[in-house]
């Protein structure tokens, strides 16, 4: 099993308040990883941390290493630019821009110097089919985005992230403004391109983390309790705290 990103003493801070404690974790590469943990517990914290997002609040800051392929992207050589093209985020809610389908999914080819038609179009169509919505919206491709329902425009998100073909894709909560057919197309989605892509997903559905991953990390007060296969981690849990959070007794 290859290693994508190796986290080593990690620290987070937002001003005085430390959100994450010395977490270690090694995440696989071209594996599924959820995040489980109550609300508040630095599970979308260590997210943001993972393509450094949080360089944008200015109190924030961490300590420790996050190695992606043996590069540590805290090291001050680091183009945040590039990184945020290599580890890609779908956010919560869906959040397409106000523009055509056509458009979303080639704003970032366009960012990163591909401008001829057909290298666009070629990168639209794969990237909506590798997104499973290519036969939904192949005839609405002029159509603006916010026409799409809900389910749809989450998978174009994810069209407009593989788009500029980055090695790690990282999922906040990607299915908690869906229904459950929504929820299920974008689990199977995940499936498929966990065979290209190393994904981490936070998720408060422990359901979706026993169904769609092939590793979990479960988080409490902003330190990473157990990490496990997830096979392993729901049927054997080796902290007497895990047990008691996905069998319902804390949360």
């Amino acid at each position: 099993m290859n290693i994508k990103i190796d986290v080593r003493d990690l620290k987070s801070f937002y001003g005085d308040f430390q959100a994450l404690t010395d977490l270690n974790v090694s995440i696989p590469e071209k594996r599924i990883t959820a995040l489980i943990g109550p609300s508040g517990c630095g599970k979308s914290t260590f997210l943001r941390v993972l393509n450094r997002m949080n360089d944008t609040i200015k109190s924030a800051r961490a300590e420790g290493q996050v190695i992606l392929d043996e590069k540590d992207i805290y090291d001050d050589d680091v183009d945040v630019v590039e990184l945020r093209q290599r580890v890609g985020m779908v956010f919560q809610r869906p959040n397409p821009f106000p523009q055509s389908v056509y458009e979303n999914v080639a704003f970032g080819p366009r960012i990163i110097g591909k401008n001829k038609k057909k290298e666009l179009d070629e990168s639209v169509r794969e990237s909506l089919i590798g997104a499973a919505l290519w036969d939904e919206v192949k005839h609405r491709l002029d159509d603006p985005a916010l026409d799409l329902n809900p389910g749809q425009q989450q998978r174009l998100c994810i069209a407009r992230t593989i788009a500029v073909k980055p090695e790690v894709i990282l999922m906040d909560e990607p299915c908690s403004a869906l229904d459950p057919v929504a929820t299920h197309k974008v689990e199977d989605l995940m499936r498929t391109l966990a065979r290209d892509y190393t994904i981490v997903i936070v998720t408060h559905n422990m359901q979706q983390a026993a169904r769609a991953s092939d590793y979990t990390g479960f988080f409490w007060l902003g330190e990473l309790v157990e990490y496990n296969t997830t096979s392993e981690l729901f049927k054997s849990p080796k902290q007497e705290l895990t047990e008691a959070y996905i069998t319902g007794r804390r949360g």
